[in-house]
């Protein structure tokens, strides 16, 4: 009799379990105060939108925002005399065909970018421009003001990390420029240098969503990031070839899509004012696939393209959803 009453009340508090962590899914505002970002995004131009200009140069930001990007990505690498450069690789050669690093130069020795440049995410595709010089970041600050920007920190650089904050104070930008990351020791250390600014999840604190919402604990989980960045894996293995060879496997691929691309995980996050963001979107398809699973926006090489999308659908995500985040 009491093994049978103990197991009756174990199965008791699990169902009352399920049923709370399914009903505080869908209504995050009983236990947690919405986010309020200052801006809201729904085109992203990664890398100033690398398929229509040469990459992270000013005259692919100023494309972008042109056509209606209505935030920027980039990384950043400082040169030898302390200069901080917009520049995905620290290795030029692939940009360049030089192989250097850009630490081992001064900013004046800094080569030119190929007259055509492969884009990334669409193998095969080149990009070109006018504009072959490599940006510095306080340049880019200087002429889009009020356009919020993604950066992405992939090196241990106490030095270049303290730049970056330093000038995203000096610009008065701290709301609308965002530190991204995948390590948290590097995050760490950028909030450390600028905790004003929004920040992404890291991959370690991805995983952990993942396993939150799995278990049925994210609704009564705390979380401090303001976006969450994430690939849409059908775009691997298709136009863009990852370096990891585990990440050529259609199986890995699939199982990675099944288990990240959860709608309810994405709306919830929406609920509580965390932006979700899905890249690189280089084709009509793929972008509608990402809004269609509940993205709030999408970084692409194509902002022309994702723009003539975005007019095609002008209720995607729903204007409501965006515009409550301004409130």
């Amino acid at each position: 009799m009491i093994t049978t009453f103990v197991l009756l009340c174990c199965l008791a508090v699990l169902v009352l379990y399920v049923l709370s962590s399914l009903f505080l899914l869908r209504n995050p505002q009983i236990l947690h105060t919405r986010k309020h970002l200052a801006f809201s995004a729904r085109n992203i131009a990664h890398r100033g939108g690398a398929g229509e200009r040469i990459e992270n140069t000013v005259e692919a930001y100023t494309h972008a925002v042109e056509v209606g990007a209505d935030m920027l990505e980039l990384d950043c690498h400082m040169t030898k005399d302390g200069h901080v450069v917009v520049s995905h690789d620290e290795d030029l050669r692939r940009q360049t065909g030089k192989d250097v690093m850009i630490s081992s130069l001064n900013v004046q020795e800094l080569p030119l970018y190929k007259e055509r440049l492969e884009v990334t995410f669409n193998t095969g595709q080149f990009s070109t421009g006018q504009d072959r010089k490599f940006a510095l970041l306080e340049d880019v600050f200087k002429t889009f003001p009020t356009i919020p920007i993604n950066i992405e920190v992939k090196v241990e650089d106490d030095t270049l990390i303290e730049k970056v904050a330093s000038l995203v104070r000096s610009y008065g930008r701290d709301a609308i420029t965002v530190w991204a990351t995948e390590s948290n020791d590097l995050l760490s250390k950028c909030r450390k240098q600028n905790s004003a600014m929004p920040f992404m999840f890291t991959l370690r604190r991805g995983l952990m969503l993942l396993l939150f919402f799995y278990t049925g604990l994210l609704p009564f989980i705390p979380l401090r990031e303001n976006l969450l960045q994430f690939y849409l894996p059908r775009v691997f293995n298709r136009k863009y070839i990852p370096d990891e060879s585990l990440l050529r496997h259609r199986l890995v691929i699939f199982l990675i899509e099944k288990l990240t691309m959860r709608k309810a995980l994405f709306e919830h996050l929406v609920k509580r004012g965390i932006e979700v963001q899905l890249f690189v979107c280089n084709e009509d398809s793929d972008i509608e696939a990402a809004f269609a699973v509940g993205a709030t926006g999408v970084m692409t090489d194509y902002p022309s393209l994702l723009s003539d999308w975005l007019r095609k659908h002008p209720n995607i995500p729903p204007r409501s959803v965006i515009q409550a985040k301004n409130l």
